[in-house]
């Protein structure tokens, strides 16, 4: 362990013989601290850091429970293990329950007690890992990363702040790529929730018939193919917050039991007969007109009206462009590490061309066009030909010229109204896509065509239905 900083280990004994036993035996591998009392193991505990407390439990003076006790007022973390002999088992047991990680009966063999100390040590470092994970996520995705100051974006982050705090479901209203489920995570973890799960769910990317067991999770022999038993994202999401993404694809048979979940906080498994209690915070997503679809019959009204407790919007792109400069050194500055690009930075004409594109996609559009540029410019500068062709080649909505007569005028303006028709007619066909997720006959349907007319819009624009899938 040359050149690594080693673990170190206070060992606490009143018996110098077992103080050196330490020593001669893991002083290779760790550094050891020996001690004889509590009250000197406080002292040094103050003086330096410490990674492993291993003590014995009778001991003249401060015993091994109260030093357990003291010294997690200080260092509430620290792992600590108890050394006990045969007769003091129940003493052991409760030192559990204060909050020691582990004991080891006496006489102790150094081979057990190696093991032991690396499960410890192991163990905490996960524990480290997983804290500082946890901090890092909410950095993340706090509400700070919200994006815009445009004034919708900051009654978003707004309701964000008001409602994190509270159990209230919520459901995020927006077009794909908007941003919803990074709002939703937001809401997670700007509450008292955070350290918790968040656990994710998209109704529409699951088949029907196995969503339900998704959901609710299933009891062995439930059905074919259930050879064991299974938690579903539920259980999985117990005292954290379950997000229901693009919840108007859901079943209606579905809809009436996620439905009493909201109200009892209770559901049973696929197969099973008992209530399952959880405690979760739902909160909805959709990029359809859920009040149209109630009104269809694709939706129950009784559940529209149970998810929107608290209803944020999040407008596209194309209503928010002064937000874009925002963005793009959003993303820029979340990929230069990445694509190994320090410096890099956009041209006036890259900006100006991204500030006229529609942006169909939103703000994932917006990001993926960034990376690519990013990965396929050869400077320092993403400049306009290394964006994608279809935001690169878009029409210019600002005249770049004034006609000087009658013919040039009537001219100009065949020309503007062909390239905004083009422009409606593509975004049109995307739209429609997205949202039925590259279902070209749903789609057709959707907008009230035949297959065989939308296919040839998809032709004439280029545009494929594996973008969407």
């Amino acid at each position: 362990m040359d050149g690594i900083m080693k673990p170190q280990i206070l060992i606490v004994d009143d018996e110098s013989r077992m103080q050196r036993l330490f020593e001669i035996n893991f002083a290779p591998k760790y550094r050891i601290m020996t001690c004889g009392d509590g009250r000197e193991a406080l002292e040094l505990a103050k003086r330096q850091p410490i990674d492993l407390l291993i003590t014995d439990l009778k001991m003249p003076g401060m015993n091994g429970l109260e030093l357990l006790q003291q010294i997690h007022r200080d260092h509430p973390d620290l792992p600590v293990i108890i050394m006990t002999a045969y007769g003091t088992i129940e003493n052991a047991v409760q030192a559990m329950k204060l909050g020691a990680s582990d004991y080891i009966l006496k006489p102790i063999k150094m081979e057990e007690m190696e093991l032991l100390i690396e499960k410890t040590l192991s163990l905490h470092r996960l524990r480290e890992e997983n804290r500082a994970l946890r901090q890092e996520l909410k950095i993340l995705y706090g509400p700070e990363n919200i994006i815009g100051r445009h004034p919708s974006m900051q009654k978003v982050q707004q309701l964000i702040q008001q409602v994190a705090g509270t159990k209230a479901t919520v459901l995020i209203q927006g077009e794909s790529g908007t941003g919803k489920e990074i709002v939703a995570r937001a809401i997670h973890y700007a509450s008292d929730r955070s350290s918790k799960p968040f656990v994710v769910i998209n109704c529409a990317a699951i088949p029907h018939n196995l969503l339900e067991s998704e959901l609710f999770g299933h009891e062995k022999g439930a059905f074919t193919g259930a050879i064991r038993t299974k938690k579903g994202r539920l259980e999985l999401a117990h005292q954290g917050t379950l997000f229901l993404d693009e919840i108007g694809e859901m079943p209606k048979d579905l809809q009436a039991k996620i439905l009493r979940v909201l109200e009892e906080q209770r559901f049973v498994r696929v197969g099973g007969v008992e209530d399952i209690e959880v405690d979760n915070r739902i909160i909805a997503a959709t990029n359809k007109d859920l009040k149209q679809a109630v009104e269809t019959g694709l939706f129950r009204e009784d559940l529209y009206y149970r998810l929107r407790v608290i209803t944020l919007s999040i407008p596209p792109l194309r209503d928010r462009k002064e937000d874009i400069p925002l963005l793009v050194e959003h993303f820029l500055a979340k990929h230069r590490a990445v694509c190994k690009k320090e410096k890099i930075g956009v041209s006036e004409s890259a900006m100006q061309r991204m500030m006229e594109y529609s942006w169909p996609g939103n703000v994932r559009e917006l990001e993926n066009a960034l990376l690519r540029a990013m990965v396929l410019c050869p400077g320092d500068q993403i400049r306009l030909e290394d964006l994608p062709d279809e935001i690169s080649s878009s029409p210019k909505s600002p005249v770049s010229s004034v006609p000087t007569d009658r013919e040039s005028l009537k001219a100009m303006k065949k020309e503007i109204q062909q390239k905004i028709k083009s422009e409606i007619e593509k975004n049109f066909v995307i739209d429609a896509l997205k949202m039925e997720r590259g279902n070209v006959l749903r789609a057709a349907a959707r907008v009230g065509m035949d297959r065989r007319q939308f296919q040839n819009l998809m032709k004439k624009y280029g545009v494929s239905k594996s973008e969407f899938q």
